[in-house]
């Protein structure tokens, strides 16, 4: 059973869904990444998606673009990324998960993106510009290195939900908007629909994200799906951390990152049902 697999096994046996923040990494810099990472461990995230900052993020709006414009200004690169997980894996429960592109991987070299990976205490890859018929090679590695190669379904992909799922590794993404990333005001009415769909073909647990910046989004996901991932609304937040560092004031530094982290807090809250009633 892979790290992931057994996050959302304790957490299905008490009837809890898994609250999953996105960071991008060095977003201001990387000992704020690290330390930010500590505290929404401390506050229940159960899995915590890295970004690996990259010049073109297709599948990313402008939030989470200036978050890897931030962090590549500040001379994040990949080698450091991991080095970053390698430092944090010890010192956090939660179940580590990097976002990547295609092109990086590749270059890297697909076997040996995901052997580092596992070297240095990461549990999943999400790649959400590798289609389908691309990732054999990268499923291949997945399996032999026991970190997942998380596939992304999204509500225009209905056809091709049955196949991608088929090759899961442990969870699914749904997408939850079309389009990039970015905070929206309202969920898709038809969510609940489109996640029960995803969840005909698979028996792996089911993760939305895109567009859930609220808590009340999160209470409504939590309804029906597996797990709830948080990007842009927490990325916003780092760049609030950024301009005070800019502005050289340490205590609105520290002041920011409490923000952020009883942000998350909050949007946590709700998938945690048993320990509210506690």
């Amino acid at each position: 059973m892979t790290r992931i697999a057994d996050t959302f096994r304790r957490l299905q046996e008490t009837g809890e869904k898994a609250f999953m923040p996105f960071l991008t990494a060095g977003d201001p810099n990387l000992a704020i990444t690290e330390e930010v990472i500590v505290e929404l461990d401390k506050i229940g995230a159960d899995i915590i998606e890295i970004g690996i900052p990259y010049s073109d993020p297709l599948a990313d709006g402008p939030t989470i673009q200036a978050g890897s414009l931030r962090s590549l200004s500040s001379g994040t690169r990949m080698p450091d990324v991991f080095e970053l997980v390698r430092r944090v894996r010890p010192k956090v429960r939660a179940s580590l998960v990097l976002f990547t592109y295609a092109n990086p991987v590749f270059q890297w070299g697909v076997h040996d993106f995901f052997q580092t990976a596992k070297e240095v205490g990461a549990n999943g890859v999400i790649i959400p510009d590798l289609p389908l018929e691309e990732s054999e090679e990268a499923l291949a590695a997945g399996l032999a290195t026991g970190v997942d190669l998380i596939p992304l379904v999204a509500p225009t992909s209905q056809e091709r939900i049955a196949k991608i799922v088929a090759q899961g590794q442990g969870f699914i993404y749904c997408v939850a908007a079309l389009g990039v990333t970015g905070v929206r005001e309202n969920l898709d009415a038809d969510l609940s629909s489109y996640v029960a769909s995803v969840k005909k073909h698979t028996a792996l647990p089911v993760a939305v994200g895109f567009g859930v910046g609220k808590p009340e989004h999160a209470a409504i996901i939590g309804q029906f799906a597996d797990g709830v991932v948080v990007g842009s609304a927490i990325v916003k937040k780092t760049a609030a951390i950024a301009d005070a560092l800019q502005a050289g004031d340490a205590a609105l530094v520290e002041a920011t990152k409490q923000d952020l982290v009883q942000f998350a807090a909050s949007l946590k809250a709700p998938l945690y049902p048993n320990k509210q009633e506690a």
